[in-house]
């Protein structure tokens, strides 16, 4: 029989990451320049709708929302890859592996719950534009934030917890940081449960919001068809940072979970590092300059913000 050390080892180690040399610090820089431009980036967005009054409309409150998830996921991730950048030895102990796969599911689900009220607040704002007011007043915006944050929190802690229960007969994790299903992979036991709660999990959390998007989109489209050509106008303005933030992170995600189709010896390295990184860095990069130069309003006050200066405020 096996001791309980060797069934729940104490450290993973990550697998998946190379030795470069020298060029470890090259890439520890530019690694360091994307983290500190998604930080500041999407604190410049935040900032700008919690100072500026004419910014207090649920759209703008859901951007913020979003670029708050970005910086979540981004400290969950980025801190413990710039250290293993590095790093000679790749090991992390289980109880933080098992905080940065809760702190990267709860980004990745909770961006796809954001996306998809706000994908419902454009839909009030082009087809029932009488009602917006009342439909998407501030206490009920309130309580879609709470839903968007909420589910995905009490989803993912419980996919967490099967996952934490689990005897594990190893502790190499083909990847470069912690994620849930290549910890299930080294079960000892059965992990049909978990494989069915991954697949509620996917069901719940990316095909119903896509679909749900996918069919506010097609009303809309429906709306656009009768109405006046500066209306289309106007309503394409409206969603076009919205499509084209949805349609990256859905695309980036995608890529990632399309890796779990796979086994380990099956997969290039370099590609699996591209492709599992995708949907952590490109959505917290994308989202601040699609919305900061795409929407005239955001625009308008970071460079009302830009050019008066800590000095004007003061």
């Amino acid at each position: 029989m096996k001791s309980n050390s060797s069934l729940n080892p104490p450290y993973f180690q990550l697998t998946l990451f190379a030795d470069f040399g020298p060029l470890r610090y090259l890439f520890f820089i530019l690694c360091l320049f994307i983290y500190v431009t998604i930080v500041s980036a999407n604190m410049v967005i935040i900032l700008a709708v919690f100072l500026e009054k004419s910014l207090h409309q649920p759209m703008y409150i859901f951007i913020s929302c979003l670029c708050v998830n970005s910086l979540y996921g981004s400290a969950g991730f980025f801190p413990r890859f710039l250290q293993d950048i590095l790093s000679d030895s790749h090991f992390v102990s289980r109880p933080l592996c098992f905080i940065q796969v809760y702190v990267i599911y709860t980004y990745a689900s909770c961006e796809l719950t954001i996306l998809t009220i706000m994908a419902y607040d454009r839909f009030i704002a082009i087809c029932q534009p009488l009602h917006y007011h009342s439909k998407m007043n501030f206490k009920w915006v309130q309580v879609l934030v709470l839903i968007a944050v909420l589910y995905p929190v009490c989803i993912i802690g419980f996919c967490l917890y099967l996952t934490v229960r689990l005897p594990l007969c190893g502790n190499k994790l083909n990847w470069i940081f912690c994620s849930n299903w290549p910890v299930v992979q080294l079960s000892c036991v059965d992990t049909t449960l978990n494989k069915v709660t991954g697949q509620f999990l996917t069901v719940t959390s990316i095909l119903m919001p896509l679909f749900f998007v996918l069919y506010t989109y097609l009303r809309i489209l429906l709306v656009c068809r009768r109405r006046s050509s500066e209306f289309r106008g106007k309503a394409l303005q409206t969603c076009l940072p919205h499509i084209v933030t949805f349609m990256t992170y859905s695309i980036s995600l995608f890529c990632e979970l399309s890796l779990t189709r796979f086994e380990a010896d099956q997969l290039n390295p370099s590609i699996a590092v591209i492709l599992s990184l995708a949907y952590l860095i490109i959505p917290p990069l994308n989202n601040p300059i699609v919305y900061g130069l795409g929407l005239p309003q955001i625009k308008g006050v970071v460079l009302r913000f830009l050019k008066k200066g800590p000095a004007a405020e003061i």
